[in-house]
């Protein structure tokens, strides 16, 4: 009784702490040193590892219980979240981060498996890890846990399909995560067979599926469009060929009742006005960019010559004398 609570003293002295509570609920990783300087003790520190109200991550780490899960195989590791896991902690598109990207330093040492601290990196299985070992145009950018936005575009345009990528460089532009003037930098890390990507970069797009849908159909041939506003209507995510109108949904599954509404209006405004329109689900935009393009050329022909599907005068009188 006496043990538990003295635990229990230890845990709330712990909640207590106003350097703990002041970045509760954000991916943070602190150190012994400033849990330290905070006042607490080391045996304050080892009462809230034993009571699950602070993770040790690895040696000198700490993080709060619901810490995100790269966040901490990361800094397990011995490194930082990097690549696709960078992009998803900075803010801008990464396709898929479901793997945890690393970044590693050369001369790194004492690395250790991203579910163990106790179990060295040599000897674990590497499987859902993906390490980057090049070096990073910045190392005192980003955070302690995750590398910079300009080393996550290079790691990015290295390691993932150019499509995606160039949605990585797009919305990283577009919420103002690097400037223009930093795409000079990231390219001069990257090697010279990607700098075809450059001149593909819209920083006016909205979201990463809007990217992918714009440079699909670009690659097809169409002329092509984002973001351009109709009237009667507002903006709209892609205008191919001047009259097919693309709306990409979100990849979020569920929508409100009055965003039907508003969509359908839309449609039907569109439709008024003599525009043909598609709306693309996300997985369909990423996993069956062929499927889509098929529908945009069908589409796009219609618009051209008409449908082959219009009754002709025979069918129409037929239907009619039924």
């Amino acid at each position: 009784m006496r043990g538990g609570l003295r635990e229990w003293k230890m845990t709330t002295i712990v909640c207590m702490n106003p350097f703990l509570t002041s970045f509760a609920g954000q991916c943070r990783i602190v150190s012994r040193q400033d849990l330290l300087n905070s006042g607490m003790r080391a045996k304050h520190i080892t009462a809230a590892v034993r009571s699950n109200t602070l993770i040790r991550v690895r040696r000198d780490h700490y993080a709060l219980p619901g810490t995100d899960r790269h966040t901490l195989e990361a800094v397990r590791i011995g490194g930082r979240e990097a690549c696709v896991s960078a992009a998803r902690e900075i803010g801008f598109f990464a396709f898929d981060s479901q793997f945890t990207h690393v970044h590693i330093r050369r001369e790194g040492s004492r690395l250790r498996s991203p579910q163990s601290r106790h179990v060295p990196l040599a000897a674990a299985p590497r499987d859902g890890v993906e390490l980057h070992w090049w070096p990073l145009i910045d190392r005192t950018d980003g955070t302690e846990y995750c590398v910079g936005p300009r080393d996550a575009l290079a790691q990015i345009i290295q390691c993932q399909e150019p499509r995606f990528a160039l949605a990585a460089l797009d919305t990283a532009l577009h919420e103002h995560k690097i400037r223009e003037a930093d795409l000079d930098e990231i390219f001069a890390h990257v090697p010279d067979k990607h700098g075809g990507l450059r001149s593909r970069i819209d920083a006016r797009v909205d979201a990463g599926q809007e990217s992918v849908l714009r440079d699909l159909f670009r690659s097809a041939g169409y002329r092509c469009d984002i973001q351009v506003h109709i009237d009667r209507v507002g903006r709209v995510d892609v205008l191919v060929e001047g009259c097919v109108v693309v709306e990409a949904d979100s990849q979020s599954h569920h929508k409100a009742w009055e965003e039907h509404i508003r969509d359908r209006t839309r449609d039907r405004l569109l439709a008024t006005l003599g525009y043909v329109t598609l709306r693309v689900l996300y997985q369909d935009i990423m996993f069956d960019p062929e499927g889509v393009l098929r529908a945009i050329q069908k589409l796009v022909d219609i618009c051209r010559y008409g449908s082959s599907r219009v009754f002709t005068a025979a069918q129409t009188s037929g239907i009619r004398g039924a």
